[in-house]
């Protein structure tokens, strides 16, 4: 065998290469930042808001995740905005872990059973049966996320209500249509909280399995109504 090559070892340099993704990882306002670029473009300011960080700890979480290559940013005028570097392979990763997690981690399964599951006992319809009832007009699809994650991508056809208004503007929904809501990811507790108050109203309403992200991870068709 020709020495250099064996010296060179090629598979510790990918290993290394990938520890420092799981470093990116090892924190779970990081992970939670993933989760809102997921859902589109946003600028340091809105993710130190809806995170509950200060700007500068967002700025040094944005950069070790940028080191790891897993979030890339764009200057725009005075602001910098930042995107997931790759979504369908970031989203991918994310649900990969979370799937890791309930299996193997028992305080992540108990979350899931304590809330997830007890909040709702129905299984939750899945991505490409969804896809199929959405064809077929057979659902309402609700998205309870913010109306400017709406805006930047959803769901074929969905309507968007966000959780807090839900309880005002139930007469926008019908009642003799089955409901599918769904939010930000798998662990997003929108949904949930939609399906528990539709279902005290009177509605038939179940939950997506996942989010927005993991849908469009999946090559699955969306809209955008920005202009």
């Amino acid at each position: 065998m020709d020495k250099t090559l064996s010296s060179f070892k090629p598979k510790m340099v990918i290993f290394e290469s990938l520890a420092e993704v799981a470093r990116a990882l090892a924190h779970p306002n990081r992970i939670d930042l993933l989760e809102h670029l997921a859902q589109g473009e946003r600028s340091v300011e809105y993710l130190a808001e809806i995170s509950g960080m200060t700007f500068a700890n967002t700025s040094r979480h944005l950069q070790i995740l940028r080191r790891a290559r897993l979030v890339e940013p764009t200057r725009r005028g005075k602001h910098i905005l930042y995107s997931l570097a790759g979504d369908a392979e970031v989203v991918t990763l994310l649900k990969a872990l979370g799937r890791v997690g309930e299996r193997n981690v028992a305080e992540v399964a108990r979350v899931m059973d304590d809330y997830f599951r007890s909040r709702d006992s129905l299984e939750p319809i899945a991505r490409e049966d969804l896809s199929s009832r959405i064809s077929d007009g057979l659902v309402t699809v609700l998205d309870v996320r913010p109306e400017d994650e709406f805006a930047m991508g959803h769901l074929p056809g969905a309507r968007n209500i966000p959780l807090k208004e839900l309880e005002r503007r139930l007469d926008e929904l019908p009642v003799e249509s089955e409901i599918v809501a769904y939010c930000r990811g798998p662990y997003c507790v929108f949904a949930v909280e939609a399906v528990a108050a539709l279902r005290a109203k009177g509605f038939k309403a179940r939950r997506l399995e996942d989010g927005f992200p993991e849908w469009k991870a999946a090559g699955l068709a969306v809209e955008t109504s920005q202009p």
